[in-house]
């Protein structure tokens, strides 16, 4: 069973700075939870209070009931993967293992080996010598073998080229399927990705946009493209989020419910109804208003 995840009208600011404002959103079943996000709308200040490496300025955090700042029976459960600086880090891979089978109770040491043995991995070489590429290696397997109920990788491919990106997301997929538990994906690189995710979370200047399973949010998104004036009517009440125009042929993105009689009604009036990508609705959700 999942721990269950509460966010509840969580703000936190830095001096003058409001970096994440009144968010609130609940996670309570195992599965793969795409934040979605551009670089600085406040992703990683969102998993780092989740992670209680900060906490909140104001409103409240529980995971499985309690507060999980400084909760070790809640914190060995919760592992957060970011892009550490290993400049300095004379251990290796395995000391790291090694480590993280101490203090991470469903830690899976074969497992990790395997993973490093797939990822060519060099288990006794000192870290800070491993190219940008095993070191983001390094960081996923240690996602992925902790089996934490709640796993987090921020952006944690950064340094992967897209042969081991790919590796790593099908054994995030082989291993969810294994051992499910929450798994917190951020990124701002959305194309590659969306099909990994269960749920959706768009955030956007610090505001929670979006928080929808992952069909609910790419079935709402539709694109109208035909003749300019016959697409401004069949549009004019619908949430436009772009548009584009060559001539007399219109494309109108919008987002949110359309009912059948108006696809219908485009459909005889001759407009061509499309659907949209995750990614393209992320850029425009997230971007200038139409």
């Amino acid at each position: 069973m999942a721990f269950k995840l509460e966010i509840n009208n969580v703000s936190l600011r830095y001096k003058q700075f409001e970096a994440l404002k009144d968010i609130s959103f609940m996670i309570g079943k195992e599965g793969i939870y795409g934040l979605v996000g551009r670089n600085g709308a406040g992703k990683t200040t969102l998993l780092s209070l989740i992670a209680s490496f900060v906490e909140p300025s104001s409103g409240t955090i529980k995971i499985d009931g309690e507060n999980p700042f400084e909760n070790a029976r809640i914190m060995s459960e919760v592992n957060f993967i970011f892009e550490a600086d290993y400049k300095e880090e004379h251990d290796s891979p395995l000391d790291y293992f090694e480590f993280q089978e101490r203090y991470r109770p469903n830690f899976d040491m074969p497992y990790a080996k395997e993973l490093a043995a797939k990822f060519k991995l060099p288990l006794d070489k000192s870290i800070y010598k491993l190219s940008d590429g095993k070191q983001s290696a390094l960081n996923v397997i240690l996602g992925l073998a902790s089996r934490s109920r709640i796993t987090i990788f921020d952006e944690a491919y950064r340094g992967m080229d897209a042969p081991t990106r790919e590796l790593f997301y099908k054994e995030l997929l082989n291993d969810q399927e294994r051992h499910p538990r929450v798994m917190i994906l951020s990124t701002h690189l959305v194309s590659e990705m969306e099909y990994l995710f269960d749920h959706v979370l768009i955030i956007d200047d610090g505001k929670l946009l979006i928080n929808e399973p992952y069909d609910e949010v790419v079935s709402r998104g539709v694109t109208f493209t035909g003749e300019d004036a016959m697409v401004d009517v069949l549009t004019r009440e619908l949430n436009r989020i772009h548009s584009e125009q060559l001539g007399r042929t219109k494309a109108v993105m919008v987002y949110g419910e359309v009912s059948e009689s108006l696809l219908l009604e485009a459909e005889q009036s001759g407009v061509e109804i499309s659907t949209v990508t995750l990614q393209n609705l992320f850029i425009h959700l997230t971007g200038e208003e139409d």
